[in-house]
């Protein structure tokens, strides 16, 4: 495969692959999900591409293991953020959505996976670290948590024609905005921002040229709408175990 046509596939591939079940991923495979190893773990929403085994083999190479847990989420949902990540894709963003509910992972990380996660998701001041609280998160183990970590997106989620856009790759019950696929909406901003170009030619101007990039989310970010749930700040080093996790006991 040619080095741009690698680029293009990750860009319109993303969120790329997301199992069905629960897992856990094991240097760089998938084994069978362990409940025992969520234990002294800070539970944090996967809400897009770290729900993929092959995105957490991208961020933590081949070490380690993270217990990726099916859940789903009440009265949220999963929208188009409104930025462009460096590898050239239109990110997820949780958004509030009362009604719906949508199907989601929780990444189980120990303190030096939540260090290198930290890396991956602040470094380009796109989303923040926080808690939010007071919410319906069913575990597939039967187990409800009202909290969670998670990484917010702080531009705010996209707007086409009036309205958010889901992700299609991301189930979820009473959806009401459409959904789409990466590809598709990045044809959206292609077509807003720069509709000269050819679909490669923008996609490619997007990953190797940074101040296109942040022009273009610069432009899409104009009109889009702010999390609209209350949050409450996390430190940068949450150390697990502590009395946020409010049934510990269940797990």
């Amino acid at each position: 495969m040619s080095e741009d046509r690698a680029k293009l596939n990750r860009a319109r591939g993303y969120p790329y692959a997301i199992p069905e079940a629960s897992y856990v991923w094991r240097s760089g495979e998938v084994a069978a999900f362990d409940p025992a190893m969520r234990k002294d773990r800070t539970p944090v929403l996967a809400i897009g591409s770290n729900q993929s085994p092959d995105q957490l083999t991208r961020k933590f190479g081949n070490w380690g293991e993270i217990p990726v847990q099916r859940a789903r989420l009440q009265d949220f949902d999963i929208y188009y953020s409104a930025h462009i990540s460096g590898y050239g894709s239109v990110p997820a963003m949780l958004q509030h959505a009362p009604g719906a509910e949508a199907t989601l992972s929780v990444n189980w990380l120990d303190d030096r996976q939540l260090d290198i996660m930290h890396g991956t998701e602040l470094h380009a001041a796109k989303y923040r670290y926080a808690v939010i609280e007071d919410i319906g998160l069913a575990l597939d183990c039967g187990t409800d948590l009202d909290f969670v970590h998670l990484y917010v997106g702080v531009n705010g989620h996209l707007m086409h024609d009036g309205d958010a856009v889901a992700l299609s790759a991301v189930p979820a019950n009473g959806r009401h905005p459409k959904a789409l696929t990466t590809a598709e909406v990045l044809e959206i901003v292609r077509e807003r921002f720069s509709p000269g170009d050819s679909a490669d030619e923008f996609v490619l101007k997007l990953v190797d040229d940074p101040e296109f990039r942040a022009a273009c989310t610069a432009a899409i970010s104009a009109d889009a709408v702010p999390f609209g749930h209350p949050l409450r700040p996390a430190g940068a080093t949450p150390r697990p175990g502590r009395t946020e996790r409010k049934d510990h006991s269940a797990l």
